[in-house]
């Protein structure tokens, strides 16, 4: 959350010429719900199960693609393993801080909801070593814009 997965991933998408997933849009779609709704209905699993089908689809094709994904797919061995296979993967790291100052609030983020900052923090502590797990590449976002973080990705994968 905040690091510019979608901003960055329709770029890249755009300057490639490439189709564009976005897979919390995705879950959104098949479900008719939004991220929050499902959190507040069915919980966090409901919503992994919807996010773990979503990334299937979303890497389903079989020409080159620019996938973003959802930060806690990685939670589920089975997404880790799928993406590994799927093809590139680039982790736009950044620091709890930088994403703090970027989400604000986190209005419409359910894991936000006890405070930003902290839970950012413990969600770094739990996905950090899982992004490191699939990443192919890593990206430093940190006090960069997307245009730089298209160009930082494009450069790391090139």
């Amino acid at each position: 959350m905040g690091a510019g997965k979608t901003t960055v991933g329709r770029l890249l998408a755009a300057e490639l010429g490439w189709p564009y997933a976005d897979s919390d849009e995705a879950v959104e779609a098949a479900t008719g719900r939004s991220v929050a709704e499902l959190f507040e209905e069915g919980g966090e699993p409901s919503f992994r199960a919807a996010e773990s089908a979503a990334l299937s689809q979303a890497l389903a094709g079989d020409g080159p693609g620019v996938v973003s994904v959802a930060g806690g797919a990685v939670l589920d061995p089975a997404n880790r393993a799928l993406l590994r296979r799927s093809g590139t993967v680039v982790w736009l790291r950044a620091r709890p801080q930088t994403l703090a100052a970027r989400l604000g609030e986190g209005a419409g983020r359910p894991l936000l909801a006890a405070g930003p900052a902290a839970a950012l923090a413990r969600l770094d502590e739990v996905r950090r070593p899982l992004y490191a797990e699939v990443a192919d590449a890593v990206v430093d976002v940190d006090g960069l814009d997307p245009e730089e973080v298209a160009a930082a990705v494009r450069a790391a994968v090139g």
